[in-house]
């Protein structure tokens, strides 16, 4: 007879369990497609075993959340088939596609038993966030903001966002440091986590930092060894894809190889290949403006020549134009001088003979006026006290007044 309490029958734990399990096998009684997210891997190496962490979010919140099982032996050949395709191991914060059964352990509770993952479908996911947030930052208009930015022409100053451990940076710094024509690079690491979501996050930090020193730096790159797409999926993301878009200085990218073009790939002022790359890039325009230098200085160098050449013929030119002015002036001037003083003569010898008719003429005239002639033309002179009386009223009365004629005077007595 079974217990009762309250009228009611009493079951064991086990008894619901296995019934539980009974029901589910029945409902759920072959392998489905299931698509989640990884929330977390939970991988045991010691057992080989996997328990996997399966959301569905919406608007970035958990709409449901589920654990999955993959056993060791499954594990393997999943895990290394997912690495085949994608070039990357099975990882957290990814989507994938799983075929697996529902079922319900006694000790373990409900859960999806992991057969197979589909990598094309993680990739196909991938590729769909892509091309939503690439139109996203379109419809913006911050997709090509950062390529508008004005690249040096000689960028010496480097914000370099990376791992100092990493082989990218290393190989970065190294062809930087060794170039052949030995451009000297200020260099600055700004340490980032370059991969995982965790990246978004410190990479976009950096960025922020960076933009506070931004009259520090001529550029910024953002520099880490190849990986596959899955690993390069944090470069895609919206977020950190828009800082990069919209930072105030010019941002080049080297973060993988050819096959990975990422949207910060896109955004970014310029990217290439691999690290090294970006350091030949920035070399490069080192040189390029040497070359330029190069030829302005030799451009200097000929202008200044043939102009002191053509200079040299000018005050040449001069000097023999000038010595045959001088010539031909010093010429015009003695013959100038010389008729000058011809003429001087003609004027000097016509002034005197002119002068010499005047004075005659004057001497004629005094000669014409002498009191001796006038008083030979009948004329006489009346004097007093031995001066000519030209007013009758000045002369007293009884004064002797003297008259003179030609020949001989008289005197007289004034009477009134």
């Amino acid at each position: 007879m079974r217990e009762t309490f309250h009228n009611r029958p009493i079951y064991s734990l086990s008894e619901i369990t296995q019934s539980i399990k009974s029901m589910v096998a029945k409902t759920y009684n072959h392998a489905y497609y299931i698509k989640a997210e990884i929330l977390k891997l939970n991988y045991y190496p010691h057992s080989g075993h996997c328990f996997p962490e399966l959301v569905e979010k919406e608007n970035g919140k958990i709409k449901s959340q589920l654990r999955a099982i993959i056993w060791s032996q499954d594990f393997q050949v999943i895990n290394e088939r997912f690495r085949s395709i994608t070039n990357e191991p099975l990882k957290e914060n990814i989507n994938i596609l799983c075929l697996a059964t529902i079922e319900f352990n006694v000790q373990h509770g409900v859960a999806l038993f992991i057969q197979d993952i589909e990598p094309i479908y993680t990739l196909g996911e991938i590729e769909k966030n892509k091309r939503e947030t690439i139109a996203k930052l379109k419809a913006e208009n911050i997709f090509t903001l950062n390529k508008q930015q004005y690249f040096p022409l000689i960028p010496k100053r480097i914000a370099i966002i990376s791992v100092e451990t990493s082989k990218g940076y290393s190989d970065f710094m190294i062809t930087l440091q060794q170039n052949c024509w030995n451009y000297k690079f200020n260099c600055t690491l700004f340490p980032s986590i370059l991969q995982g979501d965790k990246a978004i996050i410190s990479i976009a930090h950096q960025i922020e930092e960076i933009t506070k020193r931004r009259q520090d730096f001529d550029c910024i790159v953002i520099v880490r060894g190849g990986g596959g797409d899955v690993g390069m999926s944090c470069y895609d993301d919206y977020s950190l894809t828009k800082k990069i878009a919209t930072a105030p200085l010019p941002i080049i990218s080297g973060i993988g190889h050819s096959t990975n073009e990422t949207i910060t790939d896109m955004v970014a002022y310029a990217n290439k290949i691999t690290p090294t790359e970006v350091a030949y890039f920035l070399i490069q325009r080192f040189h390029d403006f040497s070359i330029q230098l190069d030829e302005i200085q030799s451009i200097i160098v000929k202008k200044t020549l043939d102009t002191l050449k053509d200079q040299a013929y000018y005050f040449e030119q001069i000097e023999s134009v000038l010595l045959h002015c001088i010539d031909k002036w010093s010429t015009k001037r003695e013959q100038e001088l010389e008729k000058c003083s011809d003429n001087l003569k003609i004027y000097l010898t016509q002034l005197f003979e002119k002068e010499k008719t005047r004075l005659e003429q004057a001497g004629k005239m005094v000669s014409l006026l002498h009191p001796e002639n006038v008083l030979k033309r009948g004329y006489s002179i009346t004097l007093f006290n031995g001066k000519s009386i030209t007013d009758a009223s000045s002369i007293s009365e009884d004064a002797i007044l003297t008259t003179k004629f030609y020949k001989g005077e008289i005197k007289s007595k004034v009477e009134k």
